[in-house]
């Protein structure tokens, strides 16, 4: 029996990636690891958190159809590469997207059958709090990810793409939420 997809995004600052870890921690799910062209940030492992790969190589992948979904982030390119993703779901695995809102509005064109997952904020201020919080870029920077934010809030909303909207006002909850909800995915495709 093919397994599912599960498609977890937010904008930068919503804590998207730390649920999924969490919720990785807690299920029996895969998680897709995304290229990208960026640097590693401290602590990061090619293989694991991303596939580091240059711009010519990210280029080949786009043109070759590789990949499900990709945007440009700020000049840094980001992507999830198609075929470990429909292998993984073929064999019956349940795998997990941790993407910003613009790649899984592409996934959904690809694999609508997937489940979708917003995580937002509590409000504007908390949204801001937080990404200015991370101190990993200068306040331009962040003031431009706000706004991106803002609007990838909006254009998910108003999508219809999305099963799920799990508000990140409390971590403990968000993560309880999320894996409930690729438990129930699991379950269903046991």
């Amino acid at each position: 029996m093919p397994g599912t997809l599960v498609v977890i995004t937010g904008p930068s600052g919503v804590g998207k990636s730390t649920i999924a870890r969490a919720v990785l921690q807690r299920t029996g799910a895969t998680f897709s690891v995304s290229a990208t062209t960026r640097a590693p940030r401290e602590g990061e492992v090619d293989g694991r958190d991303y596939r580091f790969v240059d711009r010519r190589t990210f280029q080949r992948m786009i043109d070759n159809g590789e990949l499900l979904e990709w945007a440009d982030v700020f000049g840094e390119l980001y992507g999830t590469p198609s075929e470990p993703v429909r292998r993984a779901v073929t064999e019956g695995q349940t795998v997990l997207l941790d993407i910003d809102v613009q790649g899984g509005l592409q996934v959904a064109e690809k694999m609508p059958a997937a489940t979708f997952v917003l995580i937002a904020p509590p409000n504007d201020a908390e949204l801001a709090r937080r990404l200015l919080a991370r101190a990993t870029e200068d306040d331009d920077a962040a003031r431009r990810r706000l706004a991106k934010a803002r609007e990838e809030i909006k254009a998910a909303r108003g999508s219809g793409v999305y099963n799920h909207i799990v508000i990140n006002d409390d971590l403990d909850r968000a993560i309880d939420a999320v894996a409930r909800i690729v438990e129930q995915n699991e379950r269903m495709n046991a």
